[in-house]
C-alpha cells in the first residue's frame, strides 16, 4: 500500500506559481467601464467651437481683446467655451454656440442702417437676420463687434442684455442711434 505521507519523488526546476483570482474579468470590466464614463463625459461636452478671427489694426485688436477679455461668464445662461483658433478677439457660448468677434469688418447694409439702429441697455445694434438666428452688429461705437446668434435661443436680442456692461467699458460711444 502506498504511503499518503509521503512527500512523493522529488521535483527538479523551477516551480510555476499561479495565482487564483477571486473575480474572473472583473479588473477588464472595471477599466471598460472607467473608459465607457470618460467617453460619456467626453461626450457631452461640446469642445471647441470655430469661429472666425478677424484681422483688425493693431490698436483695434488691442481694444477688442480688452472687450473680448471683460465678457460674462454665462450669456443667456450659457457657459462659456472655447473657441478654435484661439483668439483675444473671439468668444463662444452654449450649444449651438453663440459666436463673438470683435474687429469685424461693418457688414453690407450698415451705411444705411442707423434707421436701422436699435438699443439694448444703451448699446446701438444693427440686426441681420441669417438662415438659422441672428447677427448683431455695433453701431455707432469705435468697434464693430458682433454676435452671432442661433435661433435655438430666441428672442436673440436677448443675448445683448448680457454682454452691454462690456460693450458700454470697452467701445466708445462715437454716434448714438437716433
Amino acid at each position: 500500500m502506498p504511503d499518503l505521507h509521503s512527500a512523493g519523488p522529488a521535483r527538479s526546476g523551477p516551480r510555476t506559481v499561479r495565482r487564483a483570482r477571486s473575480q474572473p474579468g472583473l479588473p477588464g470590466l472595471r477599466g471598460l467601464l472607467g473608459l465607457f464614463g470618460l467617453l460619456l463625459i467626453a461626450g457631452c461636452s461640446p469642445g471647441p467651437t470655430p469661429v472666425p478671427v478677424p484681422s483688425p489694426a493693431p490698436e483695434v485688436a488691442a481694444a477688442c481683446a480688452e472687450l473680448v477679455k471683460a465678457l460674462p461668464a454665462k450669456v443667456l445662461d450659457a457657459e462659456r467655451r472655447e473657441a478654435s483658433p484661439k483668439s483675444p478677439l473671439t468668444a463662444a457660448y452654449g450649444d449651438p454656440p453663440i459666436e463673438m468677434t470683435c474687429g469685424v469688418t461693418p457688414p453690407a447694409g450698415m451705411a444705411e442702417a442707423q434707421s436701422q439702429c436699435f438699443e439694448v441697455n444703451g448699446v446701438g445694434w444693427f440686426a441681420k437676420q441669417v438662415e438659422n438666428g441672428f447677427i448683431f452688429t455695433t453701431i455707432g461705437r469705435s468697434l464693430y463687434f458682433e454676435v452671432a446668434v442661433p435661433a435655438k435661443y430666441a428672442p436673440q436680442a436677448n443675448a445683448l442684455t448680457d454682454i452691454s456692461d462690456a460693450v458700454h467699458r470697452f467701445d466708445k460711444l462715437v454716434t448714438p442711434c437716433t
